[in-house]
């Protein structure tokens, strides 16, 4: 494509990108295609010819775009928040333009100090310890699996790696991890990628306000190291995706700093809200915790993907996913950070331009602004679901998250699981919204 031709299309693609953010809320929230539908509408040869940029383009409108679910909706209430906004779209369009491979401080300088510079902006921010050092993961999924890696590392002394778990589970310890059982699948879906092993997972019961039970978290770490297994790390919640559970920092860590445990944090979707200090007292026991993660790409108005992750120790995170061989040395040495030794990837998108895009065009003054019309509204939502007889609470207000039934007057028991779903399908298949 010829640099002109190029210009054009960008033109007319960026007139339609701001259309539809103008029009949004006009599509069904919810795909309304059948499975098979956008498959069917696609060759099963790839064109041995290239095709004018216009039919391309006219087949994304046909073709893709009943295929696509509206997560930018505002009528979007499914699964999590997914708030992307204009100046994080235009620093992605840049990122992408540029094309920049961002794994060494010297492949492209910006981006590492930048990083540097933009989650220490969100630590402040949030009234992190200053020892926290951040790092901008693709997901909280990738987070916690380098949460537990570290974790590992450490409660073996680097060992793992050099000896790998089955030689080590020969002569050694299990390595038991544990967390609530309304935390995220991601937490075992990363112990298993890590070697863990399932058996030695624990899920504390949740007491009744839905946070982790201390006292059971406690008597099932006694009793693992009475057994011969070594407690290696706990991972609490801020917002678990269930029901918004909020567990104990303070509790949970002195529980870990008694017991020499890895205490790690995932506040992906409620991490956002920490901005706010009037919510900054669910951060209460943060001198407590050795890593922090949470995504701007779920409700700090960042484009996925964009997930920032702090640790108090960075060495320990680079001792344990370090790999240097000589095509991948630079001459600066410790005088920089490359954040290649930070994450599981190597390669590295410039992540931290939408940041510093979205930071610096709403501020953190209109960013909480944003975030307390949010809450607001959800205070408002919950207030009216709780005054109509037809229907039940049955989780409290977190943020911006509750779980309700509509239990009318005279349903069995029985069927009101069956209700509740008919409802919900019957709701979304019309595409009006989407929950």
């Amino acid at each position: 494509m010829k640099l002109t031709e190029f210009r054009a299309h960008a033109h007319r693609m960026v007139d339609w990108m701001a259309d539809y953010l103008e029009k949004v809320e006009e599509y069904p929230v919810r795909s309304q295609v059948s499975p098979g539908d956008i498959k069917s509408q696609l060759p099963k040869q790839p064109p041995q010819k290239g095709e004018p940029m216009d039919r391309i383009f006219s087949d994304f409108e046909s073709v893709v775009m009943p295929g696509i679910t509206h997560w930018q909706s505002p009528n979007f209430f499914a699964y999590f928040t997914a708030n992307s906004s204009p100046p994080s779209i235009l620093a992605e369009m840049l990122t992408a333009t540029l094309g920049a491979q961002c794994m060494l401080w010297q492949t492209s300088p910006a981006a590492s100090e930048m990083e540097d510079v933009v989650t220490d902006w969100l630590r402040q921010a949030m009234n992190l310890p200053d020892e926290f050092k951040g790092v901008i993961q693709d997901s909280a999924t990738s987070a916690t699996l380098v949460a537990l890696l570290t974790a590992r590392e450490k409660a073996t002394n680097y060992q793992g790696n050099d000896k790998g778990l089955f030689k080590l589970g020969q002569s050694g310890d299990s390595l038991t991890v544990y967390c609530s059982e309304e935390a995220h699948s991601s937490v075992e879906k990363g112990l298993k990628i890590a070697g863990f092993g399932k058996e030695n997972f624990r899920k504390i019961q949740a007491d009744s306000g839905f946070a982790m039970d201390l006292p059971k978290l406690e008597a099932q770490i006694v009793e693992d190291k009475k057994a011969g297994h070594k407690p290696t790390i706990v991972v609490a919640s801020i917002g678990g995706t269930s029901v918004g559970a909020v567990d104990d920092l303070t509790g949970v860590g002195e529980i870990c700093q008694r017991h020499n445990v890895w205490l790690h944090v995932d506040a992906a979707w409620a991490g956002s809200a920490m901005i706010l200090p009037e919510l900054q007292h669910h951060l209460k026991g943060a001198r407590y915790m050795d890593s922090f993660v949470f995504n701007p790409h779920k409700w700090l108005l960042t484009n996925f993907d964009c997930s920032v992750y702090f640790i108090k120790d960075p060495v320990a995170l680079e001792k344990t996913l370090a790999l240097i061989p000589e095509y991948l040395k630079s001459p600066e040495g410790r005088t920089v950070t490359d954040y290649q030794n930070w994450s599981v990837p190597l390669g590295r998108r410039f992540r931290a331009l939408k940041l510093w895009f979205v930071i610096r065009s709403y501020g953190m003054e209109g960013l909480r602004s944003i975030l307390r019309n949010h809450l607001l509204w959800a205070e408002e939502v919950y207030t009216q679901v709780s005054q109509d007889p037809d229907f039940e609470i049955l989780s409290p207000l977190r943020f911006t998250l509750f779980s309700f039934r509509f239990a009318p007057e005279g349903v069995d028991e029985a069927k009101l699981t069956a209700l509740n779903e008919q409802l919900v399908n019957t709701v979304n298949d019309r595409g009006h919204i989407y929950i």
